[in-house]
């Protein structure tokens, strides 16, 4: 009942749209209804995420971006393959963002009852991103953080600190290990969140070069590079 927000295409057959009337829908690519509305959020929803959202967009092509194979029934077979470890037993989950300054983890094709409701950010969260193996959630907030939460049970994990303007949007590297953060402060900031080293201090590098506000960024699917667009009019590609 007012604007849509963000719209995904599912693996299981659904498409998920987020509106500003506070909901989430799902809809069967079938028959074209609405199955289920996910209620909760007490503003409008920005941003929403799949688990499954990486393995779709990159199908046949492994982290390095290369293609599996030049066999079309094996690109299947290993896209097919891919999709099921990562969506592994809990299903396709999805995670939802919202100007009421929380996050929601939801599995929507079983309920439309949160798995849980994560709350720490002290203003509107603009993006949420699951990694590309679906274990964490990384989200942007205009409260200048970045979080990053259990992508299975939505706790919050570590929140880095270091920009000194609102943070627009956030992305992974292909090996979940990284995320790159696009600010209002004109920068971009790379994280480690290779929880298997020790550090304290996450932030690895500053990418300046913009002149005003960076409103987006992508990372490359092969990991070498990083294109960001900005206020100034500009797009860079940097190589991390």
């Amino acid at each position: 009942s007012d604007a849509v927000t963000n719209v995904k295409w599912g693996g299981e057959g659904y498409i998920y749209s987020s509106s500003r009337d506070r909901t989430i829908r799902v809809w069967n690519t079938a028959d074209l209804t609405c199955v289920r509305i996910l209620q909760g959020h007490a503003h409008w929803v920005n941003h929403i995420s799949l688990s499954t959202d990486y393995v779709l967009k990159f199908g046949p092509f492994n982290e390095q971006g290369e293609l599996c194979s030049e066999e079309l029934e094996e690109q299947v077979a290993f896209a097919a393959k891919q999709y099921e470890e990562c969506k592994d037993v809990r299903g396709e989950l999805l995670v939802s963002a919202s100007d009421d300054f929380t996050l929601f983890l939801w599995n929507p094709c079983v309920s439309d009852k949160p798995v849980h409701r994560m709350t720490g950010h002290v203003n509107l969260v603009n993006q949420v991103v699951f990694s590309p193996d679906g274990r964490l959630i990384a989200s942007a907030s205009f409260d200048k953080s970045i979080r990053v939460w259990d992508g299975l049970t939505g706790k919050m994990i570590v929140r880095l600190l270091g920009h000194v303007e609102s943070v627009y949007q956030v992305c992974w590297s292909a090996d979940s290990k990284m995320i790159a953060s696009a600010s209002k402060d004109s920068t971009i900031k790379l994280w480690n969140l290779n929880f298997d080293t020790d550090k304290k201090n996450r932030l690895i590098i500053d990418l300046p070069g913009h002149a005003d506000e960076v409103y987006t960024l992508d990372w490359s699917h092969n990991g070498q590079y990083l294109v960001s667009g900005s206020k100034d009019r500009m797009l860079r590609i940097h190589q991390p």
